[in-house]
């Protein structure tokens, strides 16, 4: 059987903290739009307190996403009174957040484990006061003491959370030890089936898909990511590489999403153009060579049959058919470790 997970765009929110990134509310209404036709589940409009313009043309406006949930992000009291005070968006959930690292809790919010505790689920409370889907994302959770983590993720799932999120906030986590986390949480904490279990991860150590996809393999229903992989630092998980990911390996991972994969290249490159981030050529899914083909050998085996080297259509991603380059030989190079003899480089 095939499991469904839900895709959570976060590009106008966590994207938009790449440097130079930063768009225009008419540029996120547009965003909004391609994202909804490439099938997200959930749009993360941005923070209560920096993106009050963005906030009400969601709620208000009749040209807002068709998306199933508009997600603007909460930390504080005050945030989420204004975000419960949003009026005619289709549907609005509400994300509330807090470190549980030690880290976390005692270099930057200075609270104790128990402080930290009975904020998460004031937080929580306090949202479902407004309304009755919410999230709550335990910061840094990769990094976090995993039997303190359970203990905070229980008490909020039982004060109304729908959904936990287990980011990997500062891109430590590897595979492995994500989904050991991941499949932890779902056999030591007694309530976890009472909410989805979500993922955000960070790419600082190129592992945020890696991450992601071991999440969804130990039980994870939720995906948090970015088009073209952009956000904070190093940028966050890729939703185009999930999106294929899952498509491509549904017999491996037995999930799937709502993605309409024929809208990737051209969501890539709105993205691209709107915060001017270039995309690099060697990118998977959406880079200018991912369906590029330079060695004969290659372009042999896929003029006799395409699946010989491609293990995905460039039509499935909305490109017109995969490209044939020409490659170089290059002029023979001397140095003193070749001497005279010529040194040809064949592309």
């Amino acid at each position: 059987m095939t499991r469904m997970i839900k895709i959570f765009d976060t590009t106008l929110r966590d994207g938009e903290q790449s440097p130079g990134a930063s768009m225009n509310v008419e540029e996120k209404i547009m965003l909004a739009k391609q994202l909804a036709r490439l099938g997200v589940d959930i749009i993360e409009a941005g923070f209560a307190y920096s993106s009050p313009g963005i906030l009400r043309r969601f709620g208000g406006s009749r040209r807002r996403s068709r998306a199933d949930d508009l997600q603007p992000g909460a930390a504080r009291p005050e945030d989420i009174d204004r975000l419960g005070s949003v009026e005619g968006a289709p549907k609005i959930r509400i994300h509330t957040f807090l470190s549980t690292s030690d880290i976390h809790l005692k270099h930057q919010f200075r609270m104790t484990r128990d402080e930290a505790k009975k904020r998460a689920v004031e937080m929580v409370q306090r949202a479902r006061g407004y309304v009755d889907d919410v999230e709550f994302s335990a910061m840094d959770a990769s990094r976090s003491d995993p039997a303190y983590l359970y203990e905070v993720l229980e008490a909020v799932i039982e004060a109304g959370a729908g959904t936990v999120n287990i980011p990997d906030t500062v891109g430590y986590g590897v595979p492995q030890e994500f989904g050991k986390l991941i499949r932890g949480f779902r056999e030591q904490v007694p309530n976890s089936a009472k909410a989805v279990i979500s993922v955000h991860c960070h790419n600082d150590l190129g592992l945020a898909v890696a991450n992601s996809l071991a999440a969804v393999f130990e039980g994870a229903g939720q995906v948090e990511c970015t088009i073209n992989g952009i956000g904070e630092r190093a940028g966050n998980t890729a939703l185009e590489e999930i999106a294929m990911g899952l498509r491509t390996r549904k017999d491996f991972y037995r999930a799937d999403t709502k993605i309409h994969t024929e809208e990737i290249s051209k969501t890539s490159r709105l993205v691209s153009k709107i915060t001017g981030m270039v995309v690099q050529p060697n990118k998977a899914i959406v880079g200018a060579n991912a369906f590029a083909h330079t060695s004969g050998i290659h372009q042999d085996g896929l003029l006799k049959d395409k699946t010989t080297y491609e293990i995905m259509r460039p039509e499935t991603i909305g490109l017109v058919e995969s490209k044939m380059v020409m490659g170089s030989c290059r002029p023979p190079r001397v140095s003193a470790e070749t001497g005279g003899v010529g040194v040809y480089a064949l592309g």
